[in-house]
Protein backbone atom coordinates (compact mmCIF):
# COMPACT_ATOMS: atom_id res chain seq x y z
CA UNK A 1 0.00 0.00 0.00
CA UNK A 2 1.49 3.40 -1.10
CA UNK A 3 1.50 6.39 0.88
CA UNK A 4 -1.69 8.22 -0.43
CA UNK A 5 -3.74 4.48 -0.02
CA UNK A 6 -1.96 4.82 3.55
CA UNK A 7 -3.85 8.03 4.28
CA UNK A 8 -6.44 8.13 2.89
CA UNK A 9 -7.46 4.68 5.02
CA UNK A 10 -6.19 6.28 7.85
CA UNK A 11 -8.48 9.62 7.35
CA UNK A 12 -11.36 6.69 6.61
CA UNK A 13 -10.86 5.10 9.79
CA UNK A 14 -10.43 8.04 12.10
CA UNK A 15 -13.64 9.52 10.69
CA UNK A 16 -15.34 6.34 12.18
CA UNK A 17 -13.95 6.01 15.26
CA UNK A 18 -15.10 9.88 15.34
CA UNK A 19 -18.65 8.96 14.77
CA UNK A 20 -18.38 6.25 17.66
CA UNK A 21 -16.78 8.58 19.85
CA UNK A 22 -20.00 10.89 19.39
CA UNK A 23 -22.39 8.34 19.88
CA UNK A 24 -19.76 7.47 23.12
CA UNK A 25 -20.22 11.37 24.31
CA UNK A 26 -24.47 11.28 23.63
CA UNK A 27 -24.01 7.96 26.32
CA UNK A 28 -21.82 10.07 28.62
CA UNK A 29 -24.43 13.30 28.83
CA UNK A 30 -27.14 10.83 29.45
CA UNK A 31 -25.92 8.35 32.18
CA UNK A 32 -24.21 11.80 34.03
CA UNK A 33 -20.71 9.99 33.50
CA UNK A 34 -17.59 11.99 35.23
CA UNK A 35 -14.83 10.50 32.43
CA UNK A 36 -10.89 12.22 33.04
CA UNK A 37 -8.78 11.37 30.52
CA UNK A 38 -4.88 11.60 31.43
CA UNK A 39 -2.03 12.36 28.83
CA UNK A 40 1.36 12.20 29.22
CA UNK A 41 4.66 11.47 27.87
CA UNK A 42 8.09 12.54 26.86
CA UNK A 43 7.88 16.40 25.23
CA UNK A 44 6.72 15.97 21.46
CA UNK A 45 5.37 12.57 22.24
CA UNK A 46 2.19 13.66 20.18
CA UNK A 47 -0.19 14.43 23.28
CA UNK A 48 -2.04 17.77 21.07
CA UNK A 49 -2.57 16.00 18.05
CA UNK A 50 -3.70 12.76 19.75
CA UNK A 51 -6.23 15.19 21.83
CA UNK A 52 -7.71 17.08 19.02
CA UNK A 53 -8.72 13.81 17.38
CA UNK A 54 -10.59 12.98 19.90
CA UNK A 55 -12.03 16.05 21.14
CA UNK A 56 -12.64 17.25 16.95
CA UNK A 57 -16.16 16.47 16.75
CA UNK A 58 -17.37 16.90 20.12
CA UNK A 59 -19.70 18.97 21.67
CA UNK A 60 -16.91 22.07 23.35
CA UNK A 61 -20.21 22.21 25.84
CA UNK A 62 -19.51 18.97 27.26
CA UNK A 63 -15.82 18.42 26.53
CA UNK A 64 -12.70 20.44 28.18
CA UNK A 65 -9.64 20.66 27.32
CA UNK A 66 -6.88 21.60 30.45
CA UNK A 67 -3.75 22.20 29.72
CA UNK A 68 -2.47 23.98 33.19
CA UNK A 69 0.89 26.45 32.90
CA UNK A 70 3.08 27.11 35.08
CA UNK A 71 2.04 27.13 39.21
CA UNK A 72 1.93 31.15 40.50
CA UNK A 73 3.04 31.53 44.12
CA UNK A 74 -0.35 30.83 45.27
CA UNK A 75 -0.32 27.18 43.74
CA UNK A 76 2.76 26.73 45.12
CA UNK A 77 2.05 27.46 48.79
CA UNK A 78 -1.28 25.08 48.41
CA UNK A 79 -1.85 21.64 48.44
CA UNK A 80 -0.29 19.85 45.34
CA UNK A 81 -3.73 19.07 43.94
CA UNK A 82 -5.65 21.78 44.47
CA UNK A 83 -5.48 24.05 41.03
CA UNK A 84 -6.55 20.51 39.28
CA UNK A 85 -9.57 19.52 41.74
CA UNK A 86 -11.88 22.54 40.20
CA UNK A 87 -11.15 21.13 36.21
CA UNK A 88 -12.06 18.20 37.06
CA UNK A 89 -15.64 16.31 35.66
CA UNK A 90 -18.59 17.61 36.12
CA UNK A 91 -21.45 15.05 35.21
CA UNK A 92 -22.02 14.02 31.60
CA UNK A 93 -18.40 15.76 30.55
CA UNK A 94 -15.38 14.47 29.37
CA UNK A 95 -12.50 15.99 30.52
CA UNK A 96 -9.04 15.46 28.85
CA UNK A 97 -5.76 16.43 30.95
CA UNK A 98 -2.88 17.51 28.77
CA UNK A 99 -0.32 16.48 31.38
CA UNK A 100 -1.68 16.63 34.88
CA UNK A 101 -0.41 16.28 38.33
CA UNK A 102 2.05 13.70 36.63
CA UNK A 103 4.26 16.78 36.12
CA UNK A 104 5.47 16.48 39.51
CA UNK A 105 6.70 12.64 38.67
CA UNK A 106 8.31 14.07 35.49
CA UNK A 107 9.67 17.19 34.66
CA UNK A 108 9.63 18.88 38.58
CA UNK A 109 11.63 15.44 39.32
CA UNK A 110 13.85 15.65 36.53
CA UNK A 111 14.61 19.36 36.20
CA UNK A 112 14.53 19.86 40.48
CA UNK A 113 11.33 21.68 40.62
CA UNK A 114 10.40 20.06 43.01
CA UNK A 115 12.23 18.98 46.31
CA UNK A 116 12.82 15.27 47.05
CA UNK A 117 10.34 15.26 50.18
CA UNK A 118 7.56 16.99 48.06
CA UNK A 119 8.42 14.03 45.22
CA UNK A 120 8.25 11.24 47.87
CA UNK A 121 5.00 12.96 49.18
CA UNK A 122 3.40 13.29 45.48
CA UNK A 123 4.29 9.26 44.81
CA UNK A 124 2.34 8.39 47.99
CA UNK A 125 -0.70 10.17 47.94
CA UNK A 126 -1.42 10.48 44.15
CA UNK A 127 -2.93 6.67 44.37
CA UNK A 128 -4.95 7.81 47.20
CA UNK A 129 -6.16 10.86 45.38
CA UNK A 130 -6.93 8.75 42.01
CA UNK A 131 -8.59 5.83 44.48
CA UNK A 132 -10.74 9.05 46.36
CA UNK A 133 -11.75 10.16 42.55
CA UNK A 134 -12.67 6.43 41.46
CA UNK A 135 -14.98 5.86 44.58
CA UNK A 136 -16.62 9.24 43.74
CA UNK A 137 -17.83 8.31 40.45
CA UNK A 138 -15.16 9.41 38.36
CA UNK A 139 -14.08 7.06 35.33
CA UNK A 140 -9.69 7.43 35.56
CA UNK A 141 -8.26 6.58 32.36
CA UNK A 142 -4.40 7.21 31.88
CA UNK A 143 -2.17 6.96 28.98
CA UNK A 144 1.57 7.39 28.58
CA UNK A 145 2.70 8.61 25.29
CA UNK A 146 6.10 6.67 24.71
CA UNK A 147 8.41 7.62 21.70
CA UNK A 148 11.52 6.36 21.25
CA UNK A 149 14.96 8.72 21.48
CA UNK A 150 15.89 8.94 17.47
CA UNK A 151 11.74 10.25 17.34
CA UNK A 152 11.61 12.74 19.80
CA UNK A 153 14.81 14.23 17.86
CA UNK A 154 13.44 14.51 15.01
CA UNK A 155 10.51 15.82 16.01
CA UNK A 156 11.93 18.69 17.90
CA UNK A 157 13.89 19.48 15.28
CA UNK A 158 10.87 19.81 12.77
CA UNK A 159 8.93 21.47 15.54
CA UNK A 160 12.34 24.10 15.82
CA UNK A 161 11.75 24.61 11.71
CA UNK A 162 8.24 24.86 11.78
CA UNK A 163 7.33 28.62 12.27
CA UNK A 164 3.41 27.39 12.89
CA UNK A 165 4.85 25.01 15.54
CA UNK A 166 6.89 27.90 17.08
CA UNK A 167 3.98 28.02 20.13
CA UNK A 168 5.46 24.67 21.19
CA UNK A 169 8.44 25.69 22.05
CA UNK A 170 9.90 25.58 25.21
CA UNK A 171 13.13 26.32 27.62
CA UNK A 172 11.99 22.73 28.97
CA UNK A 173 12.63 21.14 24.98
CA UNK A 174 16.37 21.80 25.02
CA UNK A 175 16.78 19.61 28.15
CA UNK A 176 14.34 16.60 26.85
CA UNK A 177 17.15 14.67 25.05
CA UNK A 178 19.81 15.67 27.09
CA UNK A 179 18.04 14.49 30.00
CA UNK A 180 16.58 11.33 28.21
CA UNK A 181 17.77 8.95 31.21
CA UNK A 182 16.89 10.98 33.86
CA UNK A 183 12.88 11.16 32.31
CA UNK A 184 13.67 7.30 31.48
CA UNK A 185 14.17 6.84 35.33
CA UNK A 186 11.45 9.39 36.47
CA UNK A 187 8.97 7.40 33.88
CA UNK A 188 9.83 4.24 35.29
CA UNK A 189 9.47 4.98 39.14
CA UNK A 190 6.22 6.97 38.66
CA UNK A 191 4.49 3.81 36.65
CA UNK A 192 5.93 1.21 38.84
CA UNK A 193 4.30 3.61 42.23
CA UNK A 194 1.02 4.73 40.34
CA UNK A 195 -0.55 1.80 38.15
CA UNK A 196 -3.71 0.88 40.59
CA UNK A 197 -6.64 -1.70 39.42
CA UNK A 198 -8.48 1.75 39.74
CA UNK A 199 -6.54 4.01 38.15
CA UNK A 200 -4.02 1.66 35.56
CA UNK A 201 -1.91 3.12 32.97
CA UNK A 202 -1.99 2.14 29.20
CA UNK A 203 0.69 2.57 27.38
CA UNK A 204 1.04 3.98 23.32
CA UNK A 205 3.92 3.42 21.53
CA UNK A 206 3.48 6.25 19.57
CA UNK A 207 6.49 6.90 16.92
CA UNK A 208 3.71 6.80 14.34
CA UNK A 209 1.52 9.47 14.89
CA UNK A 210 -1.41 8.34 12.50
CA UNK A 211 -1.23 4.69 14.39
CA UNK A 212 -0.96 6.22 17.98
CA UNK A 213 -4.32 8.39 17.60
CA UNK A 214 -6.07 5.81 16.14
CA UNK A 215 -5.56 2.95 18.47
CA UNK A 216 -6.01 5.33 21.40
CA UNK A 217 -9.48 6.03 19.99
CA UNK A 218 -10.13 2.00 19.84
CA UNK A 219 -9.17 1.77 22.88
CA UNK A 220 -11.26 4.69 24.52
CA UNK A 221 -13.94 2.99 22.80
CA UNK A 222 -13.40 -0.13 24.52
CA UNK A 223 -13.88 0.97 27.91
CA UNK A 224 -17.57 1.65 27.62
CA UNK A 225 -20.99 -0.11 26.51
CA UNK A 226 -23.28 2.91 25.01
CA UNK A 227 -25.88 2.70 21.99
CA UNK A 228 -25.21 2.65 18.45
CA UNK A 229 -21.36 1.17 19.36
CA UNK A 230 -19.95 -0.26 15.98
CA UNK A 231 -19.40 -3.98 17.21
CA UNK A 232 -17.42 -4.99 14.15
CA UNK A 233 -15.10 -2.08 15.34
CA UNK A 234 -11.61 -3.30 14.79
CA UNK A 235 -9.75 -3.27 18.54
CA UNK A 236 -6.76 -1.67 19.71
CA UNK A 237 -3.70 -3.19 18.22
CA UNK A 238 -1.82 -4.69 21.20
CA UNK A 239 1.26 -4.06 19.78
CA UNK A 240 0.37 -0.26 19.90
CA UNK A 241 -1.71 0.23 22.83
CA UNK A 242 -1.34 -2.07 25.77
CA UNK A 243 -1.53 -2.16 29.84
CA UNK A 244 1.49 -1.45 31.69
CA UNK A 245 3.64 -4.34 33.22
CA UNK A 246 6.60 -4.12 34.37
CA UNK A 247 8.44 -6.36 31.82
CA UNK A 248 7.42 -3.79 29.20
CA UNK A 249 10.82 -2.01 30.21
CA UNK A 250 13.02 -4.63 29.74
CA UNK A 251 11.14 -6.49 26.76
CA UNK A 252 11.70 -3.68 24.35
CA UNK A 253 8.10 -2.79 24.24
CA UNK A 254 8.57 0.93 26.10
CA UNK A 255 11.53 3.10 25.04
CA UNK A 256 14.83 2.66 26.98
Amino acid sequence: MGKKDKRDAASKALRELQVDLSRLQKHVIKSGKKVLLLFEGRDASGKDGTIKRIVEHLSPRDTRVVALGKPSDRDQRSWYFQRWVPNLPAGGEIVLFNRSWYNRAGVERVMGFCSDEDYEEFLTTAPLFEQLLAHCGVTIVKYYLDISRSEQKRRLKERRDDPLKQWKLSPIDDAATKHWDDYSTARNEMLARTHTPFAPWTMVRADDKSEARLNVIRDLLTRFEFGGKDRARDLPDPNVVFPYDKAALTNGQIAS
